[in-house]
């Protein structure tokens, strides 16, 4: 992405989440803190609304909402947003960008529905077979992750594949249309692309990826709005707990707020499992596995020590 082309998706961004802003921001803009929320897919928003999670907030909440985490990390380093939900790898590429944020919870879920996908009719049938092959992702994604671990336990190497750098949308475009052979990505996607019979699963990130992903915010927000963003943190993690006690309900919700259909919704919610946890020792190691495995694959120039990157003063308890 370009200087200018950020800029761009920057202002967009930032229109988006004054088009977004729920109603009351504006007349209690000189009373109440404002958190701009980012999004991936309305998966946040989603949980919250279905949950009740957004009842009698003390503050306002601005919802910009992305495809992928690389535009929302695109957003927190320019500003745009004060916090969003960024997965384990997306968020050490953001790092070794210079990206001022930090993780202020950490959950993991099952990585099965981080995977390598291919046609329903392709002859593939291993990680192996993926040499000399096409792959669609997006550059520092989960998906890339996936993508980089899936072809190494095969033994191969990252030139033994073309990987090819494209948006969610335009992956799986090219995916269904034959001009790849493979698209590495995530939930809702994998499940999205299963239902429909798009594509199926070659090769699934469990056992091979740790299923962290993070809330992170800007070291600014954190600065200014720590109180904000620990109640907002808590809300999350309840309204977590609530969505596994009405499977049903939270599924049906899901399914009509980000709009795909209601068997892809269960399906990627059911099988991810997530569950907030403590941002520990191992939480940190894991996270550090991964910074050193972008650094052994080029991904990341420097060596990066993740330790500095969480804020361990955000609680989800309770």
């Amino acid at each position: 992405m370009t200087f200018s082309s950020r800029r761009q998706f920057v202002t967009q961004a930032l229109g988006t989440a004054a088009a977004l802003a729920l109603p009351a921001v504006a007349s209690h803009a000189q009373s109440r803190p404002v958190l701009k929320a980012g999004d991936q897919k309305g998966g946040l928003r989603a949980l919250l609304e279905a949950a009740g999670g957004l009842e009698g907030l003390g503050y306002d909440i601005q919802w910009s909402e992305f495809p992928a985490a690389a535009p929302l990390a695109e957003a927190l380093n320019a500003g745009a947003v004060d916090s969003g939900p960024i997965g384990d790898a997306p968020l050490i590429f953001a790092l070794a960008a210079g990206t001022r944020v930090k993780a202020i919870g950490a959950n993991r879920s099952d990585a099965y529905g981080t995977a390598v996908l291919v046609r329903p009719d392709s002859p593939l049938k291993s990680a192996a077979e993926l040499k000399g092959r096409s792959i669609a992702t997006n550059r520092g994604s989960i998906g890339h992750y996936v993508a980089l671990k899936a072809i190494g336990s095969a033994g191969l190497q990252p030139e033994d594949v073309n990987i090819r750098f494209l948006a969610p949308a335009d992956a799986k475009l090219a995916l269904t249309q034959g001009s790849v052979d493979a698209w590495a990505t995530w939930e809702p996607y994998t499940a999205l692309a299963e239902v429909s019979k798009h594509a199926r699963v070659l090769v699934s990130g469990r056992g091979l990826l740790p299923g962290l992903s993070y809330l992170a915010a800007t070291d600014g927000a954190i600065a200014a709005k720590r109180p904000v963003l620990q109640d907002f943190l808590q809300r999350v993690v309840k309204a977590q707990r609530w969505s596994y006690d009405n499977v049903d309900a939270y599924s049906a919700a899901l399914a009509r707020i980000i709009g795909i259909p209601p068997e892809a919704a269960k399906l990627q919610f059911e099988r991810r499992q997530q569950k907030w946890v403590a941002i520990d020792a191992q939480v940190v190691a894991d996270q550090q596995a991964t910074a050193d495995f972008y650094r052994q694959v080029g991904l990341i120039k420097q060596p990066l020590d993740v330790k500095g990157t969480f804020d361990t003063g955000f609680s989800v308890a309770g």
